[in-house]
């Protein structure tokens, strides 16, 4: 059989630091990622323009080279006939002897690809070359006669050194000597170039993996703060919770004890009396009877009534602490009874108007607007001094409204802050507990007013409620 987690709901500071932490993240992510294609994008540009330069120089160097050998033998070659092979011996002789550095050198190439002139590799004089390619496929010679035919030009491609032989990237410049039908130039390695490009790209990923490092580390300094911040909020919450819990404990504790208490007090002033003049009246009717005295039944009678008192009083106290008709007949009968009773017992005139309920609100609403009726009144009754009350219960699109207004001294005129906030504060958290609203509005001596509002989720569909009546039933 599988067996199922439960996984554990966040709570309300942890959804609280998600909401803080995860854009937070996000957002530094796409920072992360604009400032690495932003800083590479703007490297290579300047690692390219290096290159360039780079080059350029190299090719100007080149340049250099050719033209400085060519004025060399320029007399020799200008004087020459195109058939001088002593000339064309004295000029091959010259350019074999202009080797410079470690690795640079002079060549020449006949239109027809024959090498003349190779000082440092001079196994490959009098061979013929044309066709020759380097390890990439790239055309070599036939592509620097093309170039000198044209007249001047730069080629680049793979050429083995002379120190190490492996193979290293080449730039060579190219003239022509058309008379002669020569190709001559010189080239230069370009793998300094290719290693300092090198190296800056290493450099610019090695900044930006600093950047990220450093950005990685004010995220996780933000987050640390944001997850701190929620830890104390949480805390704090959790305090305020446990304070709240205790306070609202002892109100509990307390509501209790008062309740008991007048409970108590009721039993002991009306009951307990009623039924010690019943008793005392019976035992006066039984010593009557036992003397054979006919007037026994006046006690008797008179304790009838007193017995029928007691009952009645202990019916009032049960409807005040649970009243039946909340359940038989619904919340608007309820709340009717409750001002018939009030005018009644006070002589102040309670109007109460409603619509049909239908008995819609479910149990929890009807005891919540029932208490904060009950506690309105006896508000009113005690502190308000007002001569008319009017009770209008509502239902609408969005739940159930209750409205008490009165025409008394207002709201904080002649009660104590004690008794007037507990009950105050009963109403307001029974609201809550709901998901309502209370609205107190104190008109400053020309009376108050307090409106509960029970939401749309606490009314029954009408099948439902139709079920229940039958149950009932």
């Amino acid at each position: 059989m599988a067996r199922r987690f439960a996984l554990p709901r966040p709570s309300y500071a942890q959804k609280l630091t998600l909401l803080a932490a995860v854009p937070l993240i996000l957002a530094v992510a796409a920072i992360a990622v604009l400032v690495a294609l932003q800083a590479r994008a703007l490297a290579e540009r300047e690692i390219s323009t290096l290159e360039d330069q780079l080059i350029e120089a190299k090719k100007a160097e080149l340049r250099n080279y050719v033209t400085q050998a060519r004025n060399g033998f320029y007399f020799v070659y200008g004087n020459a006939a195109p058939d001088d092979e002593a000339a064309k011996q004295r000029v091959a002789q010259i350019l074999s002897a202009m080797i410079y550095g470690e690795e640079g050198q002079f060549f020449v190439y006949d239109y027809d690809g024959n090498q003349l002139v190779s000082p440092r590799q001079t196994e490959r004089i009098n061979q013929n070359w044309s066709g020759q390619a380097d390890s990439e496929g790239t055309a070599i010679v036939d592509e620097l006669i093309r170039i000198a035919r044209s007249g001047a030009g730069y080629h680049s491609y793979l050429w083995p050194k002379p120190t190490t032989g492996q193979e290293a990237r080449m730039i060579t410049y190219v003239t022509s000597f058309p008379s002669w039908r020569w190709a001559v130039g010189t080239g230069v390695y370009i793998d300094d170039v290719l290693a300092s490009v090198a190296s800056a790209r290493a450099d610019v990923e090695t900044r930006v993996q600093r950047t990220f490092v450093y950005i990685g580390a004010i995220t996780l300094a933000a987050l640390l703060v944001v997850f701190g911040t929620g830890m104390l909020i949480n805390l704090r919450e959790r305090r305020l919770a446990d304070a709240k819990l205790k306070k609202l404990t002892q109100r509990v504790f307390d509501a209790q004890e008062e309740e008991r208490s007048r409970v108590a007090r009721e039993l002991h002033d009306g009951i307990s009396q009623i039924l010690v003049g019943v008793r005392y009246a019976l035992d006066n009717a039984r010593r009557r009877l036992e003397r054979g005295d006919p007037s026994a039944s006046e006690p008797l009678g008179k304790g009838i009534e007193s017995l029928g008192q007691a009952i009645s009083e202990v019916r009032r106290i049960s409807r005040d602490l649970r009243p039946g008709v909340l359940d038989d007949l619904g919340l608007g009968p309820a709340i009717k009874t409750l001002a018939e009773d009030f005018e009644t017992r006070t002589g102040v005139t309670c109007s109460f108007d409603t619509v049909v309920f239908r008995n819609r609100l479910d149990d929890e609403a009807k005891i919540a607007l029932y208490r904060i009726a009950q506690e309105a009144l006896t508000n009113v009754e005690r502190h308000s001094g007002a001569t008319e009350v009017q009770i209008d219960l509502r239902g609408h699109r969005r739940g159930a409204t209750l409205r008490i207004s009165d025409n008394g001294r207002g709201l904080n005129a002649g009660r104590s802050a004690r008794s007037s906030g507990l009950g105050l504060r009963n109403m307001q958290e029974r609201m809550e507990q709901l998901g309502g609203m209370l609205t107190i509005r104190d008109a400053k001596g020309h009376g108050t007013t307090i409106e509960a509002s029970v939401p749309f989720s606490h009314m029954l569909p009408p099948e439902q409620t139709e079920r229940r009546k039958v149950a009932a039933e």
